[in-house]
């Protein structure tokens, strides 16, 4: 087998990277994002609601909705998940009808 045969063979043995361009990596969706965090933010005290809002710019944010003040949930709420800011609103109890 001559060298262009063995570097073949031997390509084939590595794994396939992603074909996108350095620096391109794709970033979850803010549904992706706010889907794989939604369970933990819902377990927090208070917590009633966790959507997706817009901020005076017009960017997505993770809206989350608190039945009232609470400073020990607001500080365990983190104030970006992946990439995306988190803004937390008090929204009240949530009833369902």
């Amino acid at each position: 087998m001559n060298r262009f045969g063995l570097a073949l063979l031997l390509l084939g043995l590595l794994p396939v990277q992603s074909v996108e361009a350095k620096g391109s990596v794709m970033s979850p969706s803010i549904e992706q994002v706010k889907a794989t965090h939604q369970e933990r933010l819902l377990a927090l005290p208070g917590v009633v609601s966790v959507g997706i809002g817009r901020d005076a710019r017009g960017q997505s944010v993770i809206v989350v909705g608190l039945d009232e003040p609470r400073p020990q949930t607001q500080a365990a709420i983190p104030r970006e998940l992946d990439g995306y800011p988190v803004r937390v609103e008090i929204v009240g109890t949530i009833r369902a009808r």
